[in-house]
């Protein structure tokens, strides 16, 4: 995942500036041109909560500074085995509370991720609403890992189709994230069956041929029915987190994001 990270993130045309909060390890990534310093995204990277660092959040926190023109924070949160649930989650919210104190309101933050980092997001917007505290702007979720019981009949579906995932791999990630005798189930462990009241907007990018199809299909369902803002966007030619290579398909992928967010942002 480093060595991906080191060929296929953009980094061209952006400025990427190293900090700590604490223990962990961030990056400031800034487009250098049509740059606007008013919005942040909090980005969390995938890898099934067992893997991944700066370097591969890098590719997708690039990405989204330039199709955005805003700045993106990425943060290389605790992994599993060593760090089970709810290290993670915890980290997201230590990084969220440096921006508020960075002078960024609520309503400046947005907030991406992708596979396990979309679990982050999702699960960390319950956890503030929770709290009585205000959500981000809007999300942004690619591919995003939301049933942990691995039930969805997408599994069955797309298993000779997905080039990325399998039934036994997410199995493996989710026990060594949360252990083998938790519950999956349980809204805490799946945010699909937690509360959606007071999300933001959400816009939620899927691959048609993956096995976490449903993960993104019932989220939708779930947020509309609460009342939320949500769109979902299934790529017929897509896979899991297909944005993140050198692809036509990605960048067609990053165009419509930036379209999400100018309508939610400064058209609103």
């Amino acid at each position: 995942m480093e060595l991906a990270g080191k060929l296929a993130a953009p980094t061209g045309d952006v400025e990427i500036e190293p900090f700590k909060v604490g223990d962990i390890s961030c990056e400031w990534i800034r487009p250098v041109l049509a740059h606007n310093p008013s919005y942040v995204i909090l980005n969390a990277h995938g890898g099934g909560y067992v893997c991944g660092g700066l370097r591969y959040a890098r590719i997708l926190g690039a990405k989204l500074a330039l199709a955005t023109g805003f700045s993106v924070v990425t943060f290389e949160y605790r992994l599993a085995p060593e760090h089970k649930f709810p290290a993670p989650i915890d980290d997201g919210e230590i990084i969220w509370n440096y921006l508020l104190e960075k002078g960024f309101s609520a309503k400046n933050i947005l907030m991406a991720g992708d596979s396990a980092g979309g679990h982050l997001v999702i699960s960390l917007t319950q956890r503030l609403l929770g709290q009585d505290r205000m959500p981000p702007r809007a999300l942004i979720v690619m591919s995003p890992w939301t049933d942990m019981t691995a039930s969805s009949a997408s599994y069955e579906t797309y298993k000779t189709k997905d080039p990325i995932l399998t039934y036994e791999y997410v199995v493996g990630v989710r026990e060594a994230f949360i252990g083998d005798k938790a519950d999956p189930a349980e809204p805490k462990y799946s945010p699909l069956f937690g509360d959606f009241s007071g999300f933001p907007p959400t816009f939620i990018m899927v691959g048609k041929n993956e096995i976490l199809l449903d993960d993104s299909v019932q989220l939708n369902k779930k947020m509309t029915k609460a009342g939320v803002k949500s769109t979902i966007d299934i790529e017929k030619d897509g896979w899991h987190v297909y944005q993140q290579l050198p692809l036509p398909v990605a960048g067609r992928a990053m165009r419509r994001i930036a379209k999400f967010i100018a309508e939610e942002i400064y058209n609103a």
